[in-house]
């Protein structure tokens, strides 16, 4: 069995957050805010977001004070999102959560609206360092931000403790452990992000140059001489895959249930796993946990935006953000695993995430994180031609 490594005090989850609000705006963060500060309403909002980011708890209570029905769909990709926007031309969808690096392929749709800042009173709530990603890198044609912080994590390494354990000293995984023959045909991966951790982990051997990957991002030509090398690499050793995943369900599905002992991984469904006592085990790899923020825009043809905002504000609660990660002390709350945007929301979590926490990300992990940067839509197109190679090869 995994035992948690311990994670040096300096490193803790909360004066990571503590030490981005200050980068970011310092005292401007104000007071936590503990019990309830929005406004009741009545209606309706249309929310498209993540399958795993609105636990029935959080609804339920959102409803309960407010009168507003949530209209929730749950997605998988960032891809789907764009996909069901542009299809709708954004009506019928309120509010929708792309992932922070995604700004380039929204830019020039027309489908966001930029959010009044004026009716989120509780956006003082809201971590300064990952608003700022908002201010500057949403504020299209300089009419204001389109986007706000709302969950934050990683995409690791997860894997059976009963039936496997990483091989490096101190059980540190790597994006490399998917890939040896031990687990040939049992392990599980998202094709493209799984691509991008075989290329970090070919950092390693030689067979790419350090920071190759990230130097992927520079251009086209620079991508696809990199690329071409990892889809190689990828098709060579297809056989190592038990099942493509898309969603946070069939993660959980395939530790449990599929056969499979290692697989690279959101962070969110593994430590749910790991929070109702299965053999699982998420941790941040030697190469670098890959980060995003996942937000929530606005639909340039919301509806009901009394209703939006109202909604908007309660997620910016401390209390309903941080029972959100775990249930907190209500086990039928539920929970999503992930990390919130949302300072003070830690301390409404349950004891077990502060624990989990220090398990997942040991030692340097929080340092050592690999942003994902931003992604120009001509990267995305040729990333899913590679992609396609490798799935359909």
């Amino acid at each position: 069995m995994t035992k948690p490594l311990k994670q040096p005090a300096q490193m803790t989850r909360r004066k990571v957050l503590k030490g981005a609000a200050a980068a970011g705006a310092g005292a401007a963060v104000g007071p936590w805010i503990i019990g309830s500060n929005v406004l009741a309403a009545s209606g309706e909002v249309n929310v498209l977001m993540w399958s795993d980011y609105l636990p029935p708890g959080f609804l339920k209570a959102f409803t309960a004070e407010t009168g507003i029905k949530v209209n929730y769909t749950g997605i998988g990709s960032n891809e789907e999102i764009i996909n069901k926007m542009k299809a709708t031309k954004g009506r019928g969808i309120d509010i929708c959560s792309p992932t922070n690096m995604r700004s380039p392929q929204w830019i020039e749709l027309g489908l966001l609206a930029p959010f009044d800042y004026a009716r989120i009173k509780n956006l003082k709530n809201v971590n300064p360092a990952m608003l700022k990603v908002g201010n500057e890198e949403w504020n299209f044609g300089g009419k204001g931000s389109h986007w706000l912080p709302h969950i934050w994590g990683t995409e690791g390494v997860a894997w059976r403790t009963d039936l496997w354990s990483p091989p490096r000293t101190g059980e540190v995984p790597s994006y490399g452990d998917c890939w040896q023959p031990d687990v040939k045909g049992k392990t599980m991966m998202r094709p493209h992000s799984g691509m991008l951790g075989a290329g970090l982990y070919l950092e390693t051997t030689g067979a790419l140059e350090p920071g190759a990957m990230k130097r992927a991002y520079n251009d086209e030509g620079t991508m696809r001489k990199t690329w071409q090398v990892v889809t190689d690499y990828c098709i060579k050793n297809k056989a190592q895959v038990k099942l493509f995943w898309n969603d946070a369900d069939s993660q959980k599905n395939g530790l449990l249930n599929e056969g499979v002992l290692v697989g690279q991984t959101w962070d969110g469904p593994p430590i749910t796993l790991m929070n109702d006592g299965e053999a699982v085990q998420y941790r941040a790899p030697v190469e670098g946990s890959l980060a995003w923020v996942d937000g929530m825009a606005l639909s340039n043809q919301a509806g009901d935006l009394d209703a939006v905002y109202t909604f908007i504000d309660y997620c910016f609660l401390p209390k309903p953000a941080g029972m959100s990660i775990d249930g907190g002390t209500d086990s039928s709350y539920g929970g999503h695993g992930y990390n919130s945007a949302v300072l003070g929301a830690d301390k409404f979590a349950s004891a077990q995430y502060a624990k989990v926490f220090g398990s997942v990300y040991p030692g340097n992990s929080l340092a050592n994180l690999w942003p994902w940067p931003k992604e120009p839509q001509w990267y995305a197109d040729v990333r899913t031609e590679f992609r396609n190679k490798f799935v359909n090869a």
